[in-house]
C-alpha cells in the first residue's frame, strides 16, 4: 500500500504541483481508501513529506569522481538542479514550513539522517584520500555545502546560477583547508 500511495502522491506532485494535490486523488490513483491513508501518515503534509523524501533518495545519488572537489561539485549541482524541480522545491518549502509533530520530526529526522549516512561517505573518501584532516566531521561538511543551496531555495529564493555549485565548494575547501592549520579565526584575527 505505502508504494502505491507514494507513487501516486509524486506523480500527482508533478502533474499538479503541491497546492493542487488532494488526498482524495491520491487515494483514488492509489486505489486505497482515503483514511486508510490519514490512518497512516495523518496529515496531507506528512504524506506529501514522505512521497517527496522516496523521490529525493532517488533523485540523488552520491558522486564518487575520485576527488573531493569533484564529488562535492558533483554533489553541490545535482542538488541545485534537484531543488530547481518542482519535486525538490517541493520538498525544500514542505520540510521548511512543517510542523513539529512527532510524526513529521519522525519523517524529517529518517530522511537527514539517510542523506547524511550516504553522503558522507564523500568526506569520509576524502579523509583516507589524505584530501581532509582525520578529525573532519562528513556531517558537518555536508551541511555548510548544502545550506545555502536550501537558503536560496527557501528563505530568499533566488536563482541557483549555474556556476553557484563550483562557488560553494572552492569557498567550502579554502575554509575547511585553513582550519585544519589552527584554530578557527587564528589566520584572519
Amino acid at each position: 500500500m505505502r508504494a502505491a500511495v507514494i507513487e501516486a502522491t509524486n506523480e500527482l506532485l508533478r502533474d499538479q504541483g503541491l497546492t493542487g494535490l488532494k488526498v482524495s486523488e491520491v487515494a483514488r490513483r492509489a486505489q486505497v481508501n482515503e483514511t486508510s491513508i490519514f490512518r497512516r501518515w495523518g496529515t496531507r503534509e506528512n504524506l506529501v513529506i514522505d512521497a517527496l523524501l522516496a523521490d529525493a533518495a532517488e533523485q540523488l545519488p552520491v558522486p564518487d569522481s575520485g576527488t573531493l572537489r569533484g564529488d562535492l561539485i558533483a554533489y553541490a549541482a545535482s542538488l541545485a538542479k534537484y531543488l530547481t524541480s518542482p519535486a525538490g522545491n517541493a520538498l525544500d518549502r514542505t520540510l521548511a514550513s512543517a510542523g513539529d509533530d512527532p510524526i513529521t520530526q519522525q519523517l524529517r529526522d529518517q530522511y537527514w539522517d539517510a542523506r547524511y549516512a550516504q553522503s558522507g561517505q564523500i568526506a569520509e573518501r576524502a579523509v583516507k584520500r589524505g584530501e581532509l584532516p582525520e578529525a573532519t566531521d562528513p556531517r558537518f561538511v555536508l551541511e555548510m555545502l548544502v545550506a545555502p543551496l536550501h537558503f536560496r531555495i527557501v528563505l530568499t529564493r533566488e536563482p541557483l546560477e549555474p556556476d553557484l555549485p563550483v562557488r560553494i565548494v572552492d569557498a567550502l575547501l579554502r575554509g575547511l583547508v585553513s582550519a585544519a592549520d589552527g584554530p578557527p579565526g587564528s589566520r584572519f584575527s
